[in-house]
């Protein structure tokens, strides 16, 4: 069974995800690729309230690595891709060529791309740390505006200081 629950956060409600196995979704208000919610129920869990207490913080600019059981569902290439993601440092960017190169398969830029665009556990999972090779923001689940805020709370924004607000 899958336990879900919405929080409210500085870009917008997030519904939390999980499974007994660990977190498996986050999702914004506009997804890009929507999960199947068939089989979530709306509850509560240890794996939930630690995930919302550590994007609080996160929010707050008091964390910048994330300590929560994961629990994704995608092919073996996708976790690979995911797996690289959460190696981005805080406050860094790179491109979906840099990314293609981490994962041993730079020609797969595109692929990488697409992996990126599914990721199932954004924030947690940076892919919002993932731009353009001319450094503009591309392609985000949640929308570019929250893109940009995320980037810019982590100070990762060329002359801007960190903070949502």
């Amino acid at each position: 069974m899958i336990l879900c629950r919405r929080i409210d956060s500085p870009v917008g409600p997030l519904m939390l995800a999980a499974g007994d196995d660990g977190l498996r979704h986050i999702e914004f208000r506009e997804n890009r690729h929507p999960a199947d919610r068939s089989d979530w129920h709306g509850g509560d869990s240890p794996v939930l309230q630690a995930a919302e207490a550590q994007l609080r913080e996160y929010f707050a600019g008091e964390r910048r690595a994330f300590d929560l059981p994961l629990a994704p569902r995608g092919t073996p290439f996708q976790l690979q891709v995911w797996q690289a993601l959460a190696r981005i440092p805080y406050g860094s960017t790179l491109s979906y060529a840099q990314l293609a190169q981490m994962v041993g398969n730079p020609e797969a830029m595109r692929a990488v791309g697409a992996a990126n665009g599914r990721n199932p556990l954004p924030i947690v999972l940076p892919c919002h740390r993932v731009i353009g090779a001319d450094g503009a923001l591309v392609g985000f689940g949640g929308g570019l505006p929250v893109k940009h805020q995320l980037l810019r709370l982590e100070g990762a924004l060329p002359g801007e200081q960190g903070g949502l607000f």
